[in-house]
């Protein structure tokens, strides 16, 4: 007789991973980049009994501006979308990639997105992740000691190295929300905040921002002019942050401004 109740037990527990949950994210503070979804059991039903981490067949995801979200499985990415809406979990499809205009996402969905067979049984484990895909503002940086530039004018002959104090701001956002999670937040309980980040990209900027001055300099513009060439500024330290910063984390400069330049 104890397998009839453990088999009981068993369909109890299937059964209760039926009814339809409602997953959401409240808007996402411009200080916290990753955070598990929320499920809001549907009010229609008298099932409180779901597993917290079993998404159920016909689940509704909602997704709003300026987030993705990502569906995990065991610990491993197998669902993305970052189109605002909301829509069904359906078990009987394939993986979906929804980018919402991500940029080079794919490849790594390629690699990373499989969905996993339990013989027909939900996952051990299923979660809703949502990462803040705005851009961040407001990031101060300042060079604690002076920078080399080099100064170069073939007209009058100068080649000179000066130092420079700069001090000012930058920008940057989520691009690719995949490789955020795998290499960055992972499977966090509670708030992934800026706070936990923020101290080793602004050191990783500093280090790159006496590369990116020596490539600006190689453009012919004088350090006088750095705080019109912003732009040139942004894309050279990409360049030169694209590995540690896009290839492993996910990340990308936006916008860098220049506050203070002292030689």
């Amino acid at each position: 007789m104890g397998l009839i109740k453990a088999a009981i037990g068993a369909v109890g527990g299937t059964l209760a991973d039926q009814w339809k949950e409602f997953f959401y994210c409240d808007a996402l503070p411009a200080e916290v980049l990753a955070v598990k979804g929320q499920k809001r059991t549907d009010r229609r039903s008298a099932n409180k009994h779901g597993n917290e981490n079993i998404i159920s067949d016909g689940s509704v995801v909602a997704v709003a501006e300026g987030q993705c979200a990502l569906i995990v499985e065991q610990g491993k990415v197998v669902e993305l979308c970052a189109e605002p809406g909301e829509y069904t979990y359906s078990t009987g499809t394939q993986p979906s990639l929804l980018s919402g205009g991500l940029k080079d996402i794919d490849g790594v969905f390629a690699e990373m997105g499989k969905r996993f067979g339990f013989g027909g049984q939900a996952a051990a484990d299923q979660r809703i992740y949502y990462i803040n895909t705005k851009e961040l503002v407001g990031n101060k940086y300042g060079t604690p000691s002076p920078v080399p530039f080099r100064v170069v004018d073939t007209n009058i002959g100068l080649d000179t190295d000066v130092g420079l104090r700069c001090f000012g701001v930058f920008s940057y956002r989520i691009c690719d929300p995949m490789l955020f999670y795998k290499n960055v937040c992972g499977n966090v309980s509670a708030d992934y905040t800026r706070e936990e980040l923020d101290g080793q990209l602004r050191s990783e900027l500093l280090s790159a921002l006496g590369m990116a001055f020596g490539k600006i300099s190689e453009m012919g513009i004088r350090y006088s002019a750095l705080q019109m060439h912003t732009l040139e500024l942004a894309d050279t330290l990409n360049d030169i942050l694209s590995k540690k910063w896009r290839e492993k984390r996910g990340l990308e400069i936006v916008s860098i401004g220049i506050s203070s330049l002292t030689p």
